[in-house]
């Protein structure tokens, strides 16, 4: 009787999940929140409280933010009830029951979401740049305006350099896989920017597009002037610093002027 062969090995990329790739590679919650956190004492003599994040996807840095405090309060609105469940399965799963308690996960069009006035407001990893037409940014951009209390602060984060007008592909390695940024389409008229996110691990296999963007590549000066337009009071760009080996340091400073690099990623901060 012939040996019946061994089922092959699934490979690394049909077992991976790819949300918890991206948190891995895209995402460091930690220091999103270290800067809200000490920026917003900074501007306003207070510690925040209450956080909302839209385009909040699985919800970590809503996790992490009340995972810090017993005072602090999160809400995340998405508009993906699939990303939201994962989440609550996985992110909020991991906290005590009185930390999830504090975190209101909404599904809901940003523009759309109801909540009650907040502290701070973040919109991260250029979740905005979904909106591609300049009244829909205007329009959400004064529907964060009113989100937030009286002395409330909007924190948004932006990308730009020569090579974000390139179609190009980026890798970075990371422990156990390799994260690949795409750049697939660049259209100059419309600014319309098509991205993809793959994952590729030692066995050969890839997941490709894990996740696939269709923004507009917004420049900073279109992003300030629509924030002075829904008349915040004071907009300030924060510039990334460097080591001395050349590598970005992770410290955001106040700036008035940038560098015409390749690729930079600053913060902004729109203070109502």
């Amino acid at each position: 009787m012939a040996a019946s062969k061994p089922k092959p090995r699934p490979s690394q990329a049909s077992l991976a999940d790819p949300h918890r790739l991206y948190e891995l590679s895209v995402q460091c919650a930690e220091a999103e929140i270290d800067f809200i956190e000490s920026t917003f004492e900074r501007l306003r003599g207070r510690k925040a409280r209450v956080l909302r994040e839209d385009f909040c996807g699985t919800a970590t840095v809503c996790c992490e933010w009340v995972r810090r405090s017993r005072s602090r309060r999160a809400i995340g609105v998405d508009i993906d009830p699939q990303v939201l469940d994962w989440g609550r399965a996985n992110n909020l799963s991991a906290l005590g029951p009185a930390q999830a308690r504090r975190v209101n996960l909404m599904e809901a069009n940003v523009l759309n979401a109801d909540t009650e006035p907040v502290d701070a407001l973040c919109a991260m990893n250029f979740s905005y740049w979904l909106f591609k037409e300049r009244k829909a940014l205007k329009r959400y951009l004064q529907r964060a305006r009113s989100a937030l209390a009286n002395d409330g602060v909007l924190f948004l984060d932006a990308y730009g350099g020569y090579d974000s007008f390139r179609e190009i592909e980026e890798e970075r390695e990371i422990d156990g896989f390799t994260y690949i940024w795409e750049q697939a389409k660049y259209e100059p008229i419309s600014g319309g920017l098509i991205c993809h996110i793959h994952f590729a691990f030692p066995d050969g296999s890839r997941l490709e597009r894990a996740f696939s963007y269709d923004w507009r590549l917004w420049t900073l000066p279109e992003i300030l002037d629509l924030l002075d337009e829904v008349r915040f009071s004071r907009v300030t760009v924060y510039w990334q610093g460097w080591a001395k080996d050349g590598e970005a340091d992770g410290v955001f400073r106040p700036a008035t002027e940038g560098e015409a690099d390749a690729g930079w990623i600053c913060y902004i901060t729109a203070e109502k």
